[in-house]
């Protein structure tokens, strides 16, 4: 039963008893999966990457990096990168500095629990990160060797 909740006629300082009822709302289960594949296809991985150069070295990302779910085989493509330069530029990265940047991608799936960051570039020196755990948050923290 709602709480009831006393009120009064100023006019006639009565006390009016007037049950207070919460409004039912009911979900409709269909539309309710719709919207929650909705966000998950708008949803992103963020992968924060930090690289210690050894020595001074020209440093870049290719738009052809990709998350692979282990699982299925699933790509998730780059969408942008930040402070760090795009295939064809370079940047120069000194000897002994750790450059720090950001990688977003598109959603992983939703099954996904174990994925690979790779750098699918035809040639040698690609970036590759095997076994990265997948957590809820999907925002990553890697360092690149």
């Amino acid at each position: 039963m709602p709480p009831i909740i006393p009120q009064y006629n100023t006019q006639t300082d009565e006390q009016v008893i007037t049950p207070t009822v919460k409004p039912s709302v009911k979900l409709d289960e269909k539309l309710k999966d719709e919207l929650l594949a909705q966000i998950q296809e708008e949803s992103m991985a963020v992968v924060h990457c930090s690289y210690t150069a050894e020595f001074e070295v020209g440093i870049r990302i290719w738009n052809s990096t990709v998350l692979i779910d282990q699982g299925s085989g699933s790509r998730s493509r780059m969408l942008h990168a930040f402070n760090i330069t795009v295939a064809p530029m370079w940047m120069l990265v000194e000897a002994g500095t750790t450059l720090r940047f950001t990688l977003i991608f598109a959603s992983l799936p939703t099954t996904c629990e174990v994925f690979t960051l790779f750098e699918d570039i035809p040639e040698d020196g690609g970036f590759l990160i095997k076994v990265i755990k997948r957590n809820e948050s999907d925002v990553y923290h890697l360092s690149i060797v």
